[in-house]
């Protein structure tokens, strides 16, 4: 593909999975959230562990840091949000609890921006697609909360 190496070409189809997954993810808690979130919204957080064995196969391959970091962010942020939505059932979207809030936020940033910028260095138009990518899920994701309070 585009004369990317393995290494590149899966990091690549990584990332693309990544947000694609999200677009479908808010798109159906958009339109179902209770029924949808608490039976399948853990998968999103399930993906985070074959993306971090992505992240192994980068790093031993000798990929720049940049390519190798978005997998293992996920993890920490995956493992973060399944604990307090799933474990602990900390409601703090809507009763929003800023410290737990803050975290959450900060590592799904950096989660996406970590697949998200390396992009420009693996081919420049998959970033701009990336881009729209990113736009369609975070209208989706803004747009898919309920306010219960």
């Amino acid at each position: 593909m585009l004369g990317l190496g393995r290494l590149e070409f899966l990091f690549t189809i990584t990332a693309f999975t990544f947000q694609i997954v999200l677009i479908v993810h808010f798109a159906l808690r958009k339109w179902a959230f209770q029924a949808y979130i608490k039976r399948y919204g853990w998968l999103v957080y399930a993906l985070s562990i074959p993306a971090a064995l992505v992240s192994v196969l980068l790093l031993a391959g000798g990929m720049t840091w940049s390519l190798w970091l978005g997998g293992f962010i996920f993890l920490v942020w995956a493992t973060f949000g399944y604990v307090v939505e799933y474990v602990r059932g900390i409601e703090w979207r809507n009763a929003r609890r800023w410290p737990i809030f803050a975290i959450y936020v900060i590592l799904y940033l950096a989660t996406v921006m970590f697949y998200w910028w390396p992009l420009a260095l693996v081919w420049r138009p998959l970033w701009y697609v990336y881009a729209v990518l990113f736009i369609i899920s975070t209208v989706l994701n803004v747009t898919s909360h309920k306010r219960t309070t």
